[in-house]
């Protein structure tokens, strides 16, 4: 088996989840529900996010369980 570094896949959900972070400071769900492209953005970054947080490896899973939800 192939050893692989976490260190992408992690630094990429930590970037992007401070990305959706920043992005929703100060909006509100009205936001959300009237401006597609908010609604565009924000859904696409936390499918990056979720992508990277599938690219971890079961070790780095048991690691880190608080940012990889399930398996």
């Amino acid at each position: 088996m192939s050893r692989r570094d976490d260190s992408v896949p992690m630094r990429h959900v930590l970037d992007h989840a401070r990305e959706v972070v920043t992005m929703v400071r100060g909006r509100t769900r009205q936001n959300l529900d009237t401006d597609r492209m908010f609604q565009l953005a924000l859904t696409r970054l936390i499918e990056i996010l979720g992508e990277a947080a599938n690219r971890v490896t079961p070790a780095g899973h048991g690691r880190y369980p608080e940012i990889c939800l399930s398996r």
